[in-house]
């Protein structure tokens, strides 16, 4: 493992699932590390990485559990930069709530699609928050529980299909992918041998086209195409 390399910690219990979620993401993010373990009891294995993100289970617990919040004490102690995001098998409502104002930045639960998913971690590591869970729901100002839309129509082939729609360049999708990894101006440079100013110059046309003010709400641009499916405007 390099501990040069942007890093991600996968801490889910069922070897099955997380064995899977490490090899999805080792496909879609080449040359990043994984780290997965049973529990954070685990956790100093990572020390000395670039942790960029921590994906933890919930594994059925309330978010008031004392085994969630050790959990998260555990974590804030080693990483507190990291940003967490939690494993899911429900959409309640209420849970991600309660767990947003405890500072979670992303909710996955095992009813989203893929491609979702996906573009979902990476507005997480763009420096965004992800919570399908309460698309609507903010504004009706309802605690009910909010279905994921996960028709296969709704779902994507792949991340070129949301690409195209705001009709970019082939250098503009390769700055645009790299962004979508969290990846600077300076590392996006380097890895598609670009200049700085080059790079910023691509950043203008993607964020005219997205119409987004910043890196970040371009990167939720793309997460709110992605759950609308691939004719949707910008907004």
């Amino acid at each position: 493992m390099r501990r040069s390399a942007p890093t991600i910690v996968v801490i889910q219990h069922s070897t099955l699932a997380r064995t899977t979620v490490v090899k999805l993401l080792e496909h879609e993010f080449a040359g990043w590390n994984f780290i997965d373990m049973i529990s954070t009891e685990s956790l100093d294995r990572a020390l000395g990485a670039e942790v960029r993100l921590i994906a933890l289970d919930l594994a059925g617990r309330g978010v008031e559990s004392t085994s969630l919040r050790d959990d998260l004490a555990a974590i804030a102690a080693r990483f507190p930069e990291a940003p967490v995001t939690l494993l899911l098998g429900t959409d309640d409502v209420s849970i991600v709530r309660q767990a947003l104002e405890m500072g979670i930045r992303g909710f996955f639960s095992t009813s989203l699609p893929i491609d979702i998913a996906l573009a979902g971690l990476r507005l997480v590591l763009a420096g965004g928050t992800f919570c399908p869970q309460l698309l609507g729901a903010v504004a009706n100002g309802s605690n009910e529980h909010i279905p994921v839309r996960n028709e296969a129509e709704k779902s994507l082939d792949d991340r070129t299909q949301y690409l195209a729609i705001a009709d970019f360049t082939p250098r503009e999708a390769d700055v645009l992918a790299e962004l979508q990894c969290g990846c600077s101006n300076k590392v996006i440079a380097g890895k598609l041998n670009l200049s700085g100013h080059t790079v910023k110059m691509h950043l203008q046309h993607i964020m005219r086209k997205l119409q987004a003010q910043n890196r970040t709400e371009v990167v939720a641009r793309l997460v709110q195409r992605a759950a609308s499916g691939p004719d949707a405007s910008p907004s």
